[in-house]
């Protein structure tokens, strides 16, 4: 994947997610452009006033921060880093 920080940053995206008792519980994979990620783990999770965010590492080994507008209903991508941090 090409995304530099500065493309990445409130990139939409489109998300498939795991819906237990709650709707758009947690992501499962994810596309970005044409090129679909799985997500290997949830690292971290977090929830902002009327935000959801997720810290994953995908299949690609990067790590990304991907965040849930709940009322838009809308995902968008926020950041990608490789394994160490380093932001791409």
């Amino acid at each position: 994947m090409t995304t530099g920080k500065d493309e990445a940053k409130g990139q939409r995206i489109r998300v498939e997610s795991y819906s237990g008792y709650r709707a758009e519980e947690r992501p499962v994979s994810f596309c970005v452009g044409e090129e679909k990620r799985v997500v290997e783990r949830v690292m971290d999770q977090w929830a902002g006033e009327d935000h959801h965010y997720f810290k994953l590492l995908a299949d690609d080994r990067k790590v990304y921060i991907l965040r849930y507008d709940r009322f838009r209903d809308e995902w968008t991508l926020e950041r990608v880093a490789n394994a160490t941090g380093e932001e791409l």
